[in-house]
């Protein structure tokens, strides 16, 4: 088989290395790539984006399957493209997509369907929006409706701040049109967790769950980015709860989506909230996460083709994934100044001496190579996954051999996981 991979980041990154793996795969292309997947698949210059070349590339080349990693090309629209061609594609159409690429249609599918969300008002005049806010107090979480990179979301802590986002997102349109429509929700506290599904449809197949870490600053502070590490398994969510969750959460909202004449198939990924109350809903993802799939797919003992094609055929139903026992820790190395401006360009020295330590993985995101040099391309820039028998084991490697590598500018949280491991040493 041929398999396209679209995107650049290290979710891609990732899933190339797993599929490649694949003994059902013969060739494996990434669109664009980066300076990590030339090493496991051959790059093509088309970007994400361009869904006519895409297209073009997957019908010349007779490409088996096409799997898209990051979210925009979902909502813009290629998997209803490359099916119109008779292209085997694993991903949602537009349509279903646009409970990610919408949050004001997911908050109105979720409350339809009587799952459990914070409460939440929708806004598409500032001064309405703003009075609200005054009325409301904080802290208050305010999103801009749009798909913004995982940036459109802010846990304001004051009233003052709260409505210095919103006029950034409807009166300066920091993220575009993305901000024309803006939710106002309630601020829950607990503990997050990612929870992803395999769905075709109609059947759902859970992936392991996970937590990400998704501020920039230690001990989750400052402001959000595309996320700064992540690990898996996590004590977060126990199997009761998982199983709660499919089936309160996920299966709900698959059947809300297939009533809505959105049948989903591909990746359905939640953001969860657990506290004394439940499990809630913070957002929902069309596609794997990111870093989130960093440490879910190296715990994956089952040949990824399994359930990918399965997705695509519908007969999920006949699926069942096998897991390692193994933890994984994933640490994000960004470029100084990011979630905001940052410089690119930097030569990244001591990789291949990184990549070479027992129970490390590198996953590449903002890379380019250069005449043999790996430079930096954007603000997130690698993925360090450390593998051990404990989340501290996991760590302890991810960070051993981020000391082996430098960038000009190079940052990282050094606080991976903190909440459960100080947990552990208060219940010790």
């Amino acid at each position: 088989m041929k398999v396209l991979v679209i995107g650049a980041g290290g979710r891609e990154h990732t899933l190339a290395w797993k599929i490649s793996q694949s003994h059902l795969v013969d060739q494996v292309y990434c669109a664009p790539g980066n300076g990590g997947t030339v090493s496991i698949a051959q790059n093509i210059p088309i970007k994400a984006d361009d869904l006519p070349g895409l297209l073009k590339f997957a019908l010349e080349e007779r490409v088996h399957l096409t799997v898209v990693g990051p979210e925009q090309p979902l909502a813009a629209g290629i998997v209803n493209l490359f099916q119109s061609a008779g292209l085997k594609i694993f991903g949602p159409t537009k349509e279903a997509a646009e409970i990610e690429s919408s949050k004001v249609f997911c908050r109105n599918l979720l409350k339809d369907a009587g799952v459990f969300q914070p409460s939440f008002r929708v806004f598409d005049d500032q001064s309405l929006a703003e009075q609200w806010v005054r009325e409301q107090g904080a802290p208050i979480v305010i999103k801009a409706d749009g798909l913004a990179a995982g940036k459109g979301v802010t846990v304001a802590d004051s009233i003052d701040e709260a409505i210095i986002v919103i006029q950034k997102m409807m009166q300066e349109k920091v993220f575009g049109e993305a901000g024309n429509q803006i939710l106002i929700e309630e601020k829950l506290n607990g503990q997050e967790a990612s929870f992803h599904c395999f769905v075709d449809g109609e059947n759902v197949v859970p992936l392991v769950a996970s937590q990400d870490h998704k501020r920039v600053g230690e001990g989750d502070i400052g402001p959000n980015t595309g996320g700064m590490g992540a690990y898996s398994p996590t004590p977060v969510l126990s199997a009761e709860q998982e199983q709660t969750v499919i089936e309160t959460i996920i299966k709900p909202t698959v059947q809300a989506l297939k009533k809505a004449g959105k049948e989903f198939k591909g990746m359905l990924y939640a953001g969860l909230m657990i506290n004394e109350q439940g499990i809630f809903v913070i957002e929902f993802n069309c596609r794997f996460g990111d870093p989130e799939t960093q440490v879910i797919i190296p715990r994956m003992a089952t040949d990824i083709m399994i359930p990918l094609n399965a997705c695509v055929s519908g007969t999920l139903d006949t699926v069942k994934l096998e897991w390692k026992k193994s933890v994984a820790a994933c640490v994000v190395l960004a470029s100084g100044g990011y979630p905001g401006s940052y410089e690119t360009g930097k030569r990244i020295i001591g990789l291949n001496i990184a990549k070479s330590m027992p129970d490390t993985l590198i996953f590449h995101a903002g890379t380019k190579m250069l005449q043999g040099t790996i430079l930096t391309t954007g603000g997130r820039v690698l993925n360090v996954v450390g593998i051990g028998d404990t989340l501290s084991a996991a760590l302890n490697t991810a960070y051993a051999s981020i000391r082996r590598m430098q960038f000009e500018g190079m940052f990282f949280r050094k606080d991976i996981g903190f909440r459960v491991l100080n947990e552990a040493i208060t219940n010790d």
